[in-house]
């Protein structure tokens, strides 16, 4: 196996329809046993999912993690905040960008990259609708001149 396998648990796909990404950072998470070892079964998800800098540390509200389902009595709670490791630079100028009219921190993907849990997180700006018309626009003529090359072969 490879040293840096990846292998993706959970996606946020709604993230950039409505969010513009500006930059990305990568972000390892704290995490109980019971959490690991759903998150290798698959469950998880991150719609609706956000990170806030509190107290000068990253946590990531509303990312539901599923129950352990072979845990008897030490299972965790599916959607509690969950601490994020970042450098401290990091968290520095994530915390000035925030603070700027219009910027959030939205989890991207959520994956296991050398055996630890790791979250890609975007420093995004809101799409008024109609960013989000345009961007729909783009796609349907991509879409269109694809079916329209495949079949001039």
């Amino acid at each position: 196996m490879e040293k840096n396998h990846i292998k993706l648990v959970a996606k946020n796909r709604k993230a950039r329809h409505d969010y513009i990404i500006e930059d990305k950072y990568e972000a390892g998470m704290v995490l109980t046993g019971t959490e690991v070892k759903s998150l290798r079964m698959g469950k998880a998800n991150l719609k609706d999912s956000y990170a806030r800098i509190k107290n000068g540390e990253v946590f990531v509200y509303q990312m539901h993690i599923g129950a352990y389902p072979f845990a008897y009595y030490d299972n965790h709670e599916p959607l509690r905040p969950r601490k994020l490791l970042l450098h401290n630079y990091e968290i520095k100028k994530l915390y000035g960008k925030v603070n700027e009219k219009g910027y959030s921190l939205v989890p991207l993907k959520l994956y296991f990259k050398a055996g630890k849990v790791k979250l890609s997180l975007a420093l995004a700006r809101g799409k008024q609708s109609h960013d989000k018309r345009e961007t729909i626009r783009r796609r349907d003529q991509k879409r269109e001149l694809e079916r329209e090359r495949k079949n001039n072969r």
